[in-house]
């Protein structure tokens, strides 16, 4: 449930009122109490002198943080909103995705709430879109007379260089014109943004947007990334591993990368297969039965692996149980399709034993992995008709 928490404004006369702000700052916030004070003393100074603008905060506290921004807005002269978030779905990303849909302006400018951000550079940013009539404006830390400076410690600085390289090494083509694919400050022209079509997962947004809705046209300047006012990186190894799943999803989102991962995916499953077969027969089991036990180790490795890589958000269509189950059965049906598919190759066709054996593999590989995606994970249709007639 999200609660919105409007700062009150002034009574004026209708004939008073402004335009709506020329941008929206969207600035998501997890327990920045100590830092929303002076960000929003720094955007007051910097923005409103040269362009109106309003400040959307999306805030998934669980400290007093909404009450020192309402406290705190009350000496803007701008509309300063604070959307609260009960439920943080899709972490900082979705923060921003939320902001977004209640922007009112043409440019919406994301900054982070622990004044990493210089809010001076928000005049630039906007600037540089309308010059360039660029659809999106990347504050880059990778120009020249940019920095990373504000970033703490020699293995922050290799973990930010490692997601860089490996982002613009799996995208080369959508990142194309983005030196700092993992900055969290930017700005996106409202009507090139369709925030439907995004699904964040933890705190890189511009990742996803560059990927999923990447603007007709992009333009960067240069930034120098402060040091944090106050408070603590809310960067830790939990969000490095949903950054890692977030870049598997987005890799394996066209169909056939999908499938490409789901065969290296089942490859992998031969592991867990051969160390249960080596485990069971140890044991002094028969080594039918144990091959058919050792196949289960590995039907349940890959269904943990797609789940996590493949289709992560496609998971809320079945219950877990009911996933599992359709998984299973198919990758069983697979072992017992594969025999007879030979056979008919060899005798039917007069193929090799080698060569019947490869075309069955491969065929019963493509069965799969269709059925996997219409059986296991595809919405079913009277959902699917729900969800569009809502």
């Amino acid at each position: 449930m999200t609660h919105e928490y409007l700062a009150p404004v002034p009574a004026v006369d209708a004939a008073e009122v402004p335009e709506p702000g020329a941008v929206t700052i969207v600035v998501p916030t997890y327990n920045e109490s100590a830092n929303v004070r002076r960000l929003l003393r720094l955007i007051t100074d910097s923005v409103p002198a040269r362009l109106p603008c309003e400040v959307v905060f999306v805030d998934d506290s669980t400290d007093d943080t909404p009450e020192v921004i309402f406290e705190a807005a009350q000496d803007c002269p701008f509309p300063v909103t604070v959307l609260h978030r009960d439920e943080p779905a899709g972490g900082l990303g979705g923060a921003v995705v939320e902001g977004m849909k209640a922007a009112g302006s043409e440019w919406i400018v994301v900054m982070d709430g622990d004044c990493q951000h210089p809010p001076s550079l928000v005049p630039e940013l906007v600037a540089t879109g309308q010059r360039t009539n660029a659809g999106l404006v990347v504050a880059s830390r990778y120009l020249p007379g940019g920095s990373r400076a504000g970033l703490a410690g020699g293995y922050r600085v290799a973990v930010s260089r490692g997601a860089t390289w490996l982002t613009k090494a799996l995208f080369p083509g959508r990142l194309r014109g983005i030196s700092d694919p993992m900055s969290g400050f930017f700005a996106v022209r409202r009507a090139d943004l369709t925030a439907e079509t995004l699904k964040p997962l933890g705190y890189k947004i511009l990742l996803e947007l560059a990927v999923r809705s990447r603007p007709r046209a992009v333009a960067e300047v240069p930034f120098v990334f402060q040091e944090r006012y106050a408070g603590e990186s809310k960067s830790t190894a939990r969000e490095g591993l949903r950054f890692l799943r977030h870049l598997a999803g987005l890799r394996t989102d066209a169909p056939l990368a999908r499938m490409i991962g789901f065969g290296l995916i089942g490859a992998s499953g031969f592991v867990p297969n051969l160390v249960g077969l080596w485990a069971l027969t140890a044991l002094g089991v028969h080594y039918l039965p144990a091959e058919i036990l050792a196949n289960q180790l590995g039907v349940a490795w890959n269904f943990l692996l797609i789940e996590q890589l493949l289709f992560r958000n496609r998971r809320a269509h079945r219950r877990w149980w009911d996933r599992l189950g359709r998984f299973a059965l198919l990758a069983n049906a697979d072992l017992v399709l594969r025999i007879p598919l030979i056979a008919l190759f060899v005798h039917r066709f007069g193929m090799g034993a080698l060569s019947a054996t490869a075309l069955a593999l491969v065929t019963t590989f493509v069965l799969r992995f269709v059925g996997t995606e219409a059986l296991v994970y595809l919405p079913r249709r009277g959902r699917a008709a729900a969800r569009r007639a809502a």
